[in-house]
């Protein structure tokens, strides 16, 4: 005696060797013994053997033709016995049973299934929707099909092309689209973004790096809307000094200006003016809002996003030849000494009376230039003291650090010459020293500003945005806590608020201590323990991390096209650790194969084998090890 029995959604006989009421134990075709339940079992027979069963009634019933089968069926729920003396006009045998069974199995569209061996013709409405659907998913495979079939032959679809960045940014991977760019992908054996920049959805690989990164964080477009930006409501006075902004010749916002006098005693009197769009850009306005949407201006080589509109940059940019509002720290300073004798801050308008440029004085305001007091440099009475004085204060920090602060770095600026979306454009790569006066002497007083400010947020009661290192850890807080790296007391920054997000909430802080001291916590934008001081810091970090990214990416690629327009086949490399080397004229890192054992600090000669700029990846062969 044989059964037919269901196992894992499947038909399946065996020939009975023992039964009870629970349980049989079959043997099937190949010899395997198993133990099934009773209550999975359809029926028993005697009659054919089911190696003939089982093939012919699949072949029957795949000729039955299921509409019609439908249209047979009683319209309430049936077995299979009842249906098959309908359908075949007498009672069922073994062979007919078993291939009507298959046939309503096969065709759970037509019939719903209610039990064992029991099913429900599908209500007149739902087979139609149910129809439609599977015409309509038989229609989508086939085109998927094509589409697949058409990116391996070498086409793009324009089906394809249509949704390329989406596809490589953030796909739906149900859509018809997503799945045949994957099926093509993976029988080209290639990454999808490389079959779809290979298909020319993208001119060249310059195009898909930008326009992915603005697809993911700038999804409806780079522009900001059109609003008019308040006036400063206040009469601001005119402060009485000769300032100069010192920044690189691609920069078009001017956050920060310096300048100097020389008080009877020889001590200093030097102004540190930050630009102050925080006036009109106020807390929770619409210009906040998309300041903060995007939290930094965005750079790139030749190009840049800026965080703030045109209307604010116009407005608060410290240009030269106009007054401009602007938050400014005074101190009062032993030169010599670094000693700072007294500070104050004020609110006011400054008239910078130019705009000086690394790349115009860097070549003539040299450490060995102004060690020679006989020469008389550009800018001579505004620099040289400002110089004695950031010496002395890079001295006092450096007591606090406890070591020397390193600034033999050197830096690399990027200047492309022409479209910086044509990756044909002429790119220069112009190294600049860490240690440059002009650099050295900026920085330090940004360093003074951002402590200071710090502090009076602090001593106000007032919390702000802070970045702190202790113990080797750098993080941001609301708190004043050291920063034992730069050797302060406290570090917020507060210099770049045209630029920088962060900077921009610290302005907001401390004009209100400057306005009203010790009584600013009651009208400050943010108050002691405000939540969304954090919430600001957590999106500063994640959002600035991207766009350090990006730019590093971007670096990375125009230092491949350097290359090429170099037409460099050999290059000298410096190596950083085991086999991670630096290129020695560009800012380029990557590994070098086959590079034999080396200390830091070797140079290595290279062979440029090829470049990827898609990955951003070079490839090169170690030729030799200079010796010195």
């Amino acid at each position: 005696m044989y059964v037919l029995f269901e196992e894992e959604g499947a038909f399946k006989t065996g020939h009975i060797m023992s039964e009870s009421d629970a349980a049989l134990q079959v043997e099937s075709e190949s010899g395997k013994r198993s133990k099934i339940k009773r209550a999975n079992c359809l029926f028993t027979f005697a009659s054919p053997a089911p190696e003939v069963l089982m093939p012919e009634a699949q072949k029957l019933s795949e000729e039955i033709e299921l509409q019609f089968l439908w249209e047979c069926a009683p319209q309430d729920e049936f077995d299979v016995e009842t249906l098959g003396t309908d359908y075949f006009g007498h009672p069922v045998n073994t062979l007919e049973k078993t291939t009507l069974l298959l046939r309503l199995h096969s065709a759970p569209i037509y019939f719903h299934r209610r039990g064992r061996g029991r099913y429900r013709p599908a209500p007149p409405e739902i087979l139609t929707a149910a129809l439609a659907a599977q015409e309509k998913k038989l229609r989508q495979a086939s085109e998927m099909a094509a589409w697949a079939d058409e990116i391996i032959a070498g086409r793009l679809p324009q089906a394809i092309a249509d949704s390329a960045m989406m596809l490589v940014t953030r796909p739906d991977k149900n859509s018809q689209a997503w799945k045949a760019l994957e099926a093509a992908a993976t029988s080209l054996q290639k990454p999808p973004e490389r079959v779809l920049l290979e298909l020319g959805a993208w001119p060249h690989a310059l195009a898909l790096h930008k326009g992915r990164f603005i697809a993911t964080h700038f999804p409806r477009g780079k522009a900001f809307p059109d609003e008019t930006l308040p006036p400063v409501e206040r009469e601001l006075p005119l402060a009485d000094v000769v300032a100069y902004s010192v920044d690189d010749v691609t920069t078009t916002e001017i956050d920060d200006a310096l300048s100097v006098t020389v008080l009877p005693d020889g001590n200093l009197k030097v102004g540190i003016h930050i630009a102050a769009p925080g006036l009109s850009v106020t807390r929770d306005s619409v210009f906040d809002k998309l300041a903060r949407a995007r939290m930094s201006t965005v750079y790139m080589p030749g190009d840049k996003i800026p965080m703030q509109p045109d209307s604010v940059i116009t407005a608060y940019s410290l240009d030269a030849g106009r007054p401009t509002p602007a938050v400014s720290l005074y101190v009062i300073a032993n030169p010599q000494t670094g000693e700072i004798l007294s500070h104050e801050s004020k609110v006011e308008r400054v008239a910078v009376r130019e705009n000086l440029r690394h790349n115009a004085l860097d070549q003539e305001i040299t450490e060995e230039a102004l060690a020679d007091p006989s020469l008389t440099l550009p800018y001579n009475d505004w620099v040289r003291p400002l110089w004695t004085l950031a010496l002395s204060l890079s001295k006092q920090r450096d007591v606090v650090r406890g070591k020397t602060e390193s600034n033999n770095r050197v830096e690399y600026s990027f200047y492309v010459d022409g479209d910086p979306d044509n990756p044909e454009t002429p790119v220069r790569i112009v190294p600049r020293m860490r240690n440059a006066p002009l650099d050295r002497l900026v920085a330090e007083y940004m360093i003074l500003a951002n402590s200071t400010w710090g502090g009076l947020l602090a001593a106000n009661g007032l919390p702000g945005i802070y970045r702190s290192q202790q113990g080797g850890r750098v993080r941001m807080s609301t708190h004043a806590l050291p920063h034992e790296a730069i050797g302060v007391a406290q570090y917020a920054w507060c210099t770049s608020p045209l630029r920088r997000y962060v900077d921009l909430v610290n302005q907001w802080q401390i004009i209100a201590a400057i306005e009203h001291g010790v009584s600013a916590p009651l009208v400050a934008p943010f108050k002691p323990k405000d939540a969304d001081l954090f919430a600001i810091i957590g999106g500063f970090e994640s959002q600035y991390t991207a766009w350090h990214d990006f730019q590093s990416n971007l670096e990375r690629f125009w230092c491949l096209r350097w290359l090429k327009q170099q037409q460099m086949t050999e290059c000298t490399a410096t190596v950083l650790k085991e086999d991670l080397v630096r290129l020695d004229h560009a800012p380029l890192v990557f590994r070098l194969s086959g590079l034999p054992q080396s200390e830091r600090g070797d140079i290595v000669t290279l062979q440029i084998l090829s470049t990827d700029e898609l990955t951003l990846e070079v490839d090169c062969r170690y030729l030799s090890t200079q010796t010195s």
